[in-house]
């Protein structure tokens, strides 16, 4: 059941009126036995997944809860009897234990994770070894996804690994962890929340606030927008460019195509996935919840580094906490950077751990993302350019301190013109979904521009879009560059609730006019879904 579906909007509607008449005791119940329904349109068949994760993860943490506060409770009662020395041993004990807990629930869940997501892709890998020497091939298991499944796995790791550091208590009603875990707003595309932040307002009993509803409606107006006004139109473009192809075989659109390509896949990925993002933080702001932001105007960086703080940023934040850092003082990458000093000196040795977790993190990243090695290669490039980067810095320092070219719009522009280019051609990964294809296709940009071909009426009408199509994304494009530019002096919703009622409402029936007139609806008038719904 798709967000932009009529069947979700009935479907919310209901429970939005059902949550505000109902005892407020009673809401955050309404909101699990909503959430499950909604995950039982994606599959009853999935059910099981999503129970296995919350019952494991809950009764470990509850395992975990209970080593701590044995521990705090020993140490109090024997407070003046151990020694520095006796305390520490005991802590190191019970560690050790909850340590074991820890890994249990790691390696269930992220093995589950493992299997339904990456089983096949390791036995087509292992095929074409196999392969190579004449060996049988083996047979693939072709599981479906179950909705959700990054989602929610990495949301429950994150909260059991909290519980372990001592930073969360673990939660002792059943019922509520539940619903932290299939909270159906977030579970299609996240953002991946933390336990601390999201309890509070989730499990909270809310009255009607006008103030609320009316926000999150208007923020739920704009997701709309981006996605069915702007990303759904542009997506009839960027698949022709992909995949029509001429009598011979060979890819229709090459050199200059690709590179419109380019850039109409960036402003596509952009509208459908923060577009689905506001509808979601809507969604739940009108419930009372809040959710965390995961965007941060990522088209204005001006480096690589900068946008992956700015886009997704609760994935992001999610593998610096719990993969990062842990990775980066392991006891075995501190014998690696020791060993590294040693034989290569400081300069090489303190860059070994931050090397190898950088690159571990982007594999891991590229993995989530899809199994397929257009992901894997997507996700070190990403890494590698990060670490290039970063070596240049000094050089980057030194060109500042001498032209004093940052202070200026122009160069700055370019900064962000080449960050954007460059994402983009990364992305052309994702869209390709063949790698060798991939550089081929950007490779044509610079070998054979073609420019002719771009007055070739029957190219541009192979794209799918007509000319009122264009002009509708070109408006719309320039209506998102405004409202992020006017978003960083402040909350555009908020200034705008200081405008005359009427100006105000007259611009939000105005929006919603456009996203039913303009939106660019599939078959059974419901929007395609969101790219970000199957990673």
């Amino acid at each position: 059941m798709s967000f932009i579906s009529f069947s979700f909007l009935a479907f919310f509607a209901v429970l939005f009126c059902l949550y505000y008449v109902i005892p407020r005791r009673f809401q955050w119940m309404l909101l699990l036995l909503g959430s499950y329904v909604f995950y039982l349109f994606g599959g009853v068949q999935y059910i099981g997944y999503i129970l296995v994760t919350t019952l494991s993860t809950y009764l470990l943490a509850r395992r975990l809860g209970t080593l701590h506060a044995s521990q705090d409770a020993y140490l109090a009662a024997h407070k003046k009897e151990l020694d520095r020395e006796a305390k520490k041993a005991y802590k190191a004990g019970v560690k050790r234990r909850m340590w074991k807990w820890l890994l249990l629930g790691l390696f269930l869940n992220f093995g589950i994770l493992a299997v339904i997501k990456y089983l096949d892709f390791g036995i087509q890998n292992l095929n074409a070894i196999l392969g190579l020497f004449g060996a049988g091939q083996l047979g693939l298991f072709r599981f479906a996804l179950p909705l959700g499944i990054s989602f929610y796995t990495f949301q429950s790791m994150g909260y059991l690994i909290d519980v372990y550091r001592g930073k969360t208590q673990a939660e002792k009603n059943l019922g509520k962890f539940a619903l932290f875990v299939s909270f159906f707003p977030q579970i299609l595309q996240g953002p991946i929340s933390r336990f601390d932040q999201l309890a509070p307002t989730l499990f909270a009993e809310h009255a009607f606030d006008s103030r609320n509803v009316s926000f999150g409606l208007q923020r739920m107006l704009w997701g709309f927008f981006k996605k069915v006004v702007i990303a759904d139109r542009v997506a009839v473009a960027v698949q022709a460019i992909v995949t029509t192809r001429t009598d011979a075989g060979d890819p229709a659109y090459t050199g200059l195509f690709v590179l419109l390509g380019l850039v109409l896949y960036a402003i596509q990925i952009y509208g459908d996935f923060t577009g689905g993002i506001d509808i979601t933080i809507g969604m739940a702001q009108m419930l009372g919840v809040k959710l965390p932001e995961n965007f941060e105007r990522p088209y204005f960086s001006k480096s690589i580094a900068e946008y992956w703080r700015r886009w997704h940023m609760t994935l992001g934040e999610w593998f610096k906490d719990y993969l990062f850092y842990p990775l980066s003082i392991c006891r075995p990458m501190m014998k690696l950077a020791n060993f590294s000093r040693r034989k290569f000196g400081d300069k090489i040795g303190k860059r070994v751990t931050v090397y190898i977790s950088t690159l571990a993190v982007w594999f891991t990243t590229g993995l989530w993302h899809g199994a397929a090695w257009n992901f894997v290669v997507w996700g070190l490039l990403n890494g590698v350019i990060i670490l290039i980067s970063y070596e240049l810095e000094p050089l980057y320092r030194r060109f500042h301190a001498k032209f004093h070219v940052e202070k200026h719009f122009a160069y700055r522009l370019f900064q962000v013109g080449r960050t954007f280019l460059l994402m983009g051609a990364l992305r052309m990964l994702d869209v390709y979904h063949d790698v060798g294809l991939t550089f081929r296709m950007l490779g044509s940009i610079f070998t054979a521009p073609n420019f002719a071909a771009l007055g070739d009426a029957a190219l541009l009408e192979g794209l799918g879009l007509t000319a009122g199509d264009v002009a509708v994304v070109a408006l719309g494009v320039v209506v998102m560059l405004a409202v992020s530019l006017a978003g960083r002096r402040g909350s555009v919703r908020v200034r705008l609730a200081a405008r005359p009622f009427v100006l105000r409402y007259c611009l939000f029936f105005l929006l919603t006019l456009v996203i039913l007139v303009f939106g660019a609806y599939g078959i059974g008038y419901n929007a395609s879904d969101f790219i970000y719904s199957v990673f």
